[in-house]
């Protein structure tokens, strides 16, 4: 069977796949990111994490990367990725291919994860839907008539770029006040000292002021996202990444 090797690229870790064509994963693996995580860094620790789901299978077809940010409309160049360090116009398709010599293809993290969701998941009796991943970052996504919307410049659907309060942290983007600076995970270390996965423990053991985070970290998620129920008006909203684990904690 066909197999292609899968790879999203976080602030905090690379998760890698070997998936088959019907979608499911044979093997799967995560590192962590290095930091920082430069270009050249972060080439290399895909290289040498790819070489054992290689070796695993002798008929892979081609590499596929989510990115936290915008590519170009070909999928070979990272454009931005504002959480991650010097990274723009970063042709990592062409590195890829080179090191490996698979043919490799680049696209947004949130898109992915909509796409992925809308054919195998949560969103697959929709055509209408939102897709939020929140991690390092906060990522968005929007699926309109069953197709991805990502406009003429291949960078719409930024729901974590959106304004919540515009006295707020500077974000990465030059924006200040951004959803991404309330509810990803650097802003959880900033605003707590903790990690997400400290608090949410500490919730499940009924600690008041941990609940207490969470209760408002729900409230500011959904002031986030209002505007954009509003304005979409999806069927469905699916809230991914590694804070999601808590999600008992904030929608309550």
């Amino acid at each position: 069977m066909t197999r292609v090797i899968g790879i999203d690229l976080g602030g905090t870790a690379i998760k890698l796949g070997l998936f088959a064509s019907d979608g499911s994963c044979d093997r799967s693996l995560t590192l962590p990111t290095p930091q920082p995580a430069t270009p050249t860094a972060v080439l290399e620790a895909m290289v040498q994490a790819i070489a054992p789901l290689v070796s695993a299978s002798a008929n892979i077809k081609a590499i596929g990367v989510g990115l936290p940010g915008p590519t170009d409309a070909t999928g070979r160049v990272s454009k931005v990725a504002i959480n991650l360090s010097n990274w723009q116009n970063v042709p990592l398709a062409d590195w890829l291919e080179e090191k490996t010599g698979l043919p490799a293809i680049l696209a947004n993290d949130a898109n992915c994860a909509a796409l992925g969701e809308s054919w195998q998941g949560a969103g697959r009796c929709v055509d209408n839907l939102i897709m939020l991943t929140l991690g390092t970052g906060v990522g968005g996504a929007v699926i309109l008539e069953g197709q991805l919307f990502v406009g003429p410049h291949g960078a719409a659907g930024e729901l974590g770029l959106i304004t919540l309060n515009p006295d707020g942290p500077e974000c990465n983007s030059g924006n200040r006040g951004s959803l991404e600076q309330y509810a990803s995970v650097r802003a959880i270390r900033r605003t707590t000292g903790k990690e997400p996965r400290e608090l949410i423990d500490l919730a499940k053991a009924g600690d008041k002021k941990a609940l207490e985070f969470w209760q408002n970290y729900g409230r500011l998620l959904g002031i986030g996202l209002t505007s954009s129920i509003y304005i979409l008006t999806p069927e469905l909203i699916i809230i991914g990444g590694g804070i999601s684990a808590a999600i008992e904690f904030f929608f309550t």
